[in-house]
């Protein structure tokens, strides 16, 4: 720059020892260039090193004159203004809003909420300069608004109108104008020189999370592997909360885990398009079966993908490979002598003029009364029906009562499947552990006897019967939705036998709702063993119980609870969404969702404890005049075992906690793990306490403060595996902040950021909910207190 008055001129030295990625030493910067354009006063931009002085602060000043020091960008502008002799108003604008600058807006930029900082701006815009010049108060809001403004979208700032004319008009001033190439120079050099010192990482070996997904996923010798898959959604509807917690995002949890356990983990689910509903719906919806299941296999994923469901593939159903592997797979059973021929007994609606499937009928339960129950199955008491068993039976289509026919189909003889069946379920129950509920469920089943099911039905969409006879049949959907499994892999991979015909190499998890658990634990399993083929049999299954809404139950024509598009729509990130679900997790009774529980968890739980802990030990590390974010070194006597200290407590504490944790885990069970996991936080921020964490500490007894922050800050690394499973952004988010790779999770814990690493910059893992909001969204998703 020119010095345009002899004799007056700056030294803007930029410290760049410790990284600093924060807007607010940027804003300084700018802030200065503004006003020293705007006042005449040359600034020299130097390093410290030529400076030959130090310096925590990320910006200070050497005033050429008196070689008088300055430490703060504000205090800079106030030199260069008392330098160019405002006038007393100019002055007691400046001084004003430097104070509401202090005092509000840093706190705004805090909390990262651009509509606050822009909202707050227009009222302070006011009343600067209606010209293109730049005053002192416009040098100063300018520089701490050019990036937010800046970044703004359109619509944003269009809302605001004098701020924008404002803005608009100090772009085009001589004194910004020159200072926006020398400050955008400059920042980028920052950011190089900072991108390299975040180089300097000292990150134990080992502990990285590393996956190739570039190619198929598959099995490997001498490796646990894990295929995982979850009842596949049915594709004619929007999945509410309980259908995503029931199946999908406990699975993903559990995938997850496997992962960062280090196990060759295959996570597989797609959607289920064939069937009597999907006919029903189309003929609702005025379109063809394939133009329902187009729309509602896209809004499956595009939910699925928001909630952060990490599927290594998601397929459909209605596929070539399904045709193949389903017909495959019952001319063997068929070859086998498992497959019968029986007429039965239907339904046929004389005014559609055809045979009503399971799903085309509705009727009064013979068992408890339930008036609304499906051809199928009674929602109400859970039990399998057939359509002639239903009383006062109703088309589905037009409301008429139907008359009986006869109609040929084919069965699976479970019967003389079951003593095969029992084995099976007596073995893969105590090895694999299953859930109580999906084990009680199936011994029911296999207690009454189990009979010849039919496993066709007279319906054009659905995988076609290979048999004379029946082309205008196709196969049950519940015969060939479990299909659906190796069908969506060979999607995947052409290798997909390798995962399912590898029962030796590989486990087989699945999830699911508990009305699907007698297709999964009898009708499935039977089928494998009618083939006679080395089947991948089912190892683990964990179900769910229901999840309800406030008071009563999930309907999506009453317009009664969240459904996986409203929870985007309401703007929480999608991981506060994944965490209440999964701590509410219906795994042995029916649970509730609540806009009460929500919010608690999200103010109390995951901002006051997790939140808190991380963002208390990254930012006191982060502090420029403490650490620089540098982790020092733990005093060695006080983290060694059998020492007598906070430290070491906290150390075997943690320990035992975290085997727990994957006792219960490996168990899938979720529920508890994940309060578990609130625990190892909920002791970092004990340990923070016990330790007197702070300014006095850090003063006082630095090799203590020392330990302190190194442990902590390990912790918090643990933490970020810890917590994986359940809320993955958040994770990201810590490793990102602590500079280190997404980790495994060890037996137990280490130091494994080692002293010298530098850390990355501090962000925000949650940000408070009003609670205002609770009323809000109970009026508007249906909800009752009463």
């Amino acid at each position: 720059m020119t010095n345009t008055t002899p004799g007056t001129g700056i030294t803007l030295v930029r410290n760049l020892a410790p990284p600093a990625t924060n807007t607010a030493a940027a804003a300084g910067l700018l802030k200065i260039l503004v006003a020293a354009h705007a006042t005449g006063v040359a600034v020299e931009l130097t390093n410290p090193e030529k400076a030959k002085t130090s310096s925590k602060l990320p910006y200070w000043v050497v005033l050429s004159d008196s070689q008088t020091t300055l430490f703060d960008a504000n205090a800079v502008v106030r030199y260069l203004y008392r330098t160019a002799r405002l006038s007393l108003d100019d002055y007691l604008a400046l001084e004003q809003l430097l104070e509401w600058e202090e005092k509000t807006l840093h706190v705004l930029h805090g909390d990262q909420d651009l509509d606050a900082i822009i909202a707050a701006a227009d009222s302070k815009s006011a009343g600067l300069s209606a010209d293109t010049t730049t005053g002192a108060a416009d040098a100063v809001l300018f520089g701490a608004l050019h990036f937010a403004l800046s970044g703004a979208r359109p619509e944003t700032l269009s809302k605001h109108p004098a701020l924008q004319q404002w803005f608009a008009r100090q772009l085009a001033t001589a004194a910004v104008t020159a200072a926006l190439p020398v400050y955008s120079a400059n920042v980028v050099k920052v950011l190089v020189r900072e991108k390299a010192s975040l180089e300097n990482r000292n990150v134990a070996q080992g502990v990285a999370f590393e996956r190739d997904t570039s190619k198929a996923i598959l099995p490997v010798d001498d490796a646990k592997n894990v295929l995982i898959t979850s009842a596949l959604p049915y594709v004619n509807n929007v999945p509410h909360l309980g259908n995503i917690i029931g199946s999908t995002l406990s699975a993903d949890a559990f995938a997850r885990y496997s992962r960062i356990r280090g196990n060759n983990t295959l996570y597989i689910c797609g959607t289920d398009e064939y069937g009597t509903t999907t006919e029903t719906k189309a003929i609702e919806e005025g379109v063809s079966c394939q133009e329902l299941c187009d729309k509602y296999a896209a809004l499956h994923k595009e939910i699925y993908d928001w909630f952060g469901l990490s599927f290594d593939y998601f397929g459909r159903t209605t596929t070539e490979k399904q045709t193949q592997i389903v017909q495959a797979i019952y001319n063997r059973v068929n070859e086998n002598g498992y497959v019968s021929e029986n007429t039965t007994t239907q339904l046929y609606c004389e005014q559609c003029s055809r045979y009503l499937a399971d799903r085309y009928v509705e009727g009064t339960c013979p068992h408890c009364s339930y008036e609304d129950a499906r051809g199928d199955q009674c929602d109400k008491c859970g039990k399998l029906l057939n359509t002639v068993e239903l009383v006062n039976p109703r088309c589905k289509l037009d409301g008429n009562r139907p008359v009986v026919r006869n109609s040929n189909h084919m069965f699976l003889d479970l019967d003389q499947l079951q003593p095969k069946c029992e084995e099976f379920v007596n073995n893969s129950s105590t090895a694999g552990k299953w859930s109580a509920n999906g084990l009680a469920i199936t011994r029911s089943w296999l207690k009454e006897g189990l009979i010849p099911r039919s496993i066709t039905r007279d319906l054009k969409w659905g995988v076609p019967v290979p048999r004379p006879g029946y082309e205008k049949k196709v196969f049950y959907v519940w015969f060939d939705a479990c299909i659906g499994y190796p069908s969506i892999t060979a999607n995947y991979t052409d290798e997909w036998e390798r995962w399912w015909k590898n029962p030796d190499n590989v486990k087989l998890y699945q999830f699911m709702g508990k009305d699907n658990v007698p297709f999964h634990t009898v009708v499935f399993p039977s089928t494998q063993i009618a083939t006679g083929d080395n089947w991948t049999f089912l190892h683990h299954i964990s179900t769910c119980e229901y999840l309800n809404y406030e008071t009563g139950k999930f309907s999506k024509s009453r317009g009664v609870g969240v459904f996986g598009n409203n929870a985007q729509q309401t703007g929480v990130p999608s991981d506060v969404w994944r965490y209440y679900l999964l701590s509410n997790r219906p795994e042995t009774s029916d649970t509730m969702f609540t806009w009460t529980g929500f919010v608690t968890c999200n103010n109390s739980v995951l901002l006051a404890n997790i939140g808190n802990f991380c963002n208390r030990v990254i930012k006191f590390l982060d502090g420029t005049s403490k650490y620089a974010g540098v982790i020092p070194a733990a005093d060695p006597a006080l983290v060694a075992p059998g020492a007598d200290s906070d430290d070491r407590r906290l150390i075997d504490d943690i320990n035992e906690l975290l085997l727990r944790f994957i006792e219960q885990m490996d168990a899938v069970h979720i529920r508890s793990a994940i309060s578990i996991a609130r625990d190892i936080s909920a002791r970092g921020n004990l340990y923070l306490q016990e330790s007197k964490l702070g300014n006095a500490l850090f003063t006082d007894q630095r090799a203590q403060c020392d330990t302190v922050m190194a442990v902590a800050t390990n912790l918090i690394y643990l933490l970020s595996a810890v917590f994986y499973p359940f809320i993955p952004d958040t994770s990201a988010s810590i490793c990102r902040q602590l500079n280190a790779p997404q980790r495994l999770l060890s037996d137990t814990f280490e130091l494994d950021l080692k002293p010298g690493h530098v850390i990355g910059s501090p962000e925000y893992l949650f940000v408070r909910i009003d609670e205002a909001k609770i009323e809000q969204w109970r009026a508007e998703y249906g909800g009752n207190t009463e």
